[in-house]
């Protein structure tokens, strides 16, 4: 066995005889143990609100995203659906047009998004598990599904069929606006459902039957505004993306999920990043008075180190017993923290221990990124104050 490595051992599994330095020891040992587990026990916690977070987008955001390069829409030929049907990783796709329009209704207005979707879209889309009230559309009809936001502004009721909700489209084209009739096109619709998801998307859609849409908007049959795409499991969406583009001829662009909420992904992992940081600095204070407490313990040790230089040991390997020693207490104490961590998140998540609201738990995860991220932080910390600490083992101090 190496020699550093057995002494080192002897010395943790050892009590020393002054009292003082078997209380800092231990100390120094709990100190680490706390700073793992809080540490491990903080990023859990943000993991599950980071997948809170997210699940409002992963819900109704598609996989894949087909807009144009340019101008507001772009034409889809029926050898393009061919082609876009064998490719090999796409599961579906929908058919979309939205546009900003103005809807009227009971003497109350709003101005939001028009969304035309295709029989398609529930495959894509998991809103139609959403719904708050009512029901999704039916094929061919004038139906609409609106936010809950939106329903709440304009007092929207369902089946109302002596009060239709009234859409105002913009008419593409120039020139001065002489009349209403001129500027608008007018469509009667009739809302059978109403869907809740977060308050930001709850007062942006009212969903309507693609050919409606289209027809309000002015649009050819073949005319859209953009492509809603699944994909399957493990789906190698880099290949998919560069397949759809050669379809289109690159006259498109296609941007996944994380891309469509770049300022919501970037805002979680800077907050994860900076949480992370933080947590860290405490840390590095733990570890400044365990190399304190290493010190303490090679003051301690002294006579017996000066044994071991008598007996022809060197200083490098005397310096190595100090640092084996740190890094094991480091090593031990991190699994420790991390051990009694996994025990809290599992708690929280099966008793729900802490509640945010009344009816809302805090969120955790447990995942193997943080428990290695942590035993690398501390294993990494653990080292620098461990390598600081022993190098004091000098000739000069044993003399």
């Amino acid at each position: 066995m190496n020699f550093p490595l057995y002494i080192a051992k002897r010395y943790i599994f050892s009590k020393s005889k002054n009292n003082a330095i078997n209380i800092i020891s231990r100390i120094a040992l709990l100190g680490i143990i706390v700073g793992a587990l809080a540490l491990f026990v903080v990023l859990s916690v943000f993991s599950g609100l980071r997948e809170f977070s997210l699940q409002f987008t992963n819900n109704f955001d598609p996989d894949l995203k087909v807009q144009p390069l340019s101008g507001k829409s772009f034409f889809i030929t029926p050898q393009q659906e061919q082609d876009l049907k064998k490719i090999e990783g796409l599961a579906d796709y929908s058919k979309i047009v939205e546009e900003r329009v103005l809807f009227y209704f009971n003497e109350k207005e709003q101005v939001t998004y028009l969304k035309g979707v295709d029989d398609h879209f529930t495959k894509i889309n998991s809103i139609s598990k959403n719904l708050y009230a009512g029901q999704w559309l039916k094929p061919d009809t004038y139906q609409a599904v609106a936010g809950y936001g939106i329903a709440n502004k304009l007092s929207l009721g369902l089946m109302d069929f002596q009060n239709p909700l009234e859409v105002f489209v913009p008419k593409p084209g120039r020139g001065a606006i002489e009349s209403e009739e001129n500027a608008f096109n007018k469509e009667l619709l009739m809302p059978i459902g109403i869907y809740a998801i977060n308050d930001e998307l709850d007062s942006k859609y009212v969903f309507v039957n693609l050919d409606l849409a289209q027809s309000a908007m002015g649009f050819r049959p073949n005319q859209i505004t953009g492509l809603e795409i699944k994909t399957k499991p493990n789906a190698d969406q880099t290949a998919v993306i560069s397949q759809i583009e050669k379809i289109f001829a690159d006259k498109i662009e296609v941007r996944t999920r994380a891309q469509l909420n770049a300022t919501l992904y970037k805002m979680l992992n800077t907050e994860n990043l900076v949480l992370y940081l933080i947590f860290t600095l405490v840390f590095i204070m733990i570890l400044f008075a365990f190399a304190g407490a290493i010190f303490m313990i090679i003051i301690d040790k002294k006579e017996n180190l000066k044994t071991l230089l008598s007996l022809g040991t060197e200083v490098k390997s005397l310096r190595k017993i100090f640092l084996y020693y740190g890094i094991s207490l480091c090593i031990i104490g991190g699994n420790i923290g991390i051990a009694l961590g996994i025990v809290v998140v599992f708690l929280q998540k099966q008793f729900q221990l802490i509640m945010i609201t009344n009816t809302l738990a805090y969120p955790v995860v447990f995942t193997i990124q943080n428990v290695i991220l942590v035993i690398t932080t501390i294993v990494s910390l653990g080292y620098i104050a461990t390598r600081i600490a022993s190098s004091r083992v000098s000739k000069q101090l044993l003399e």
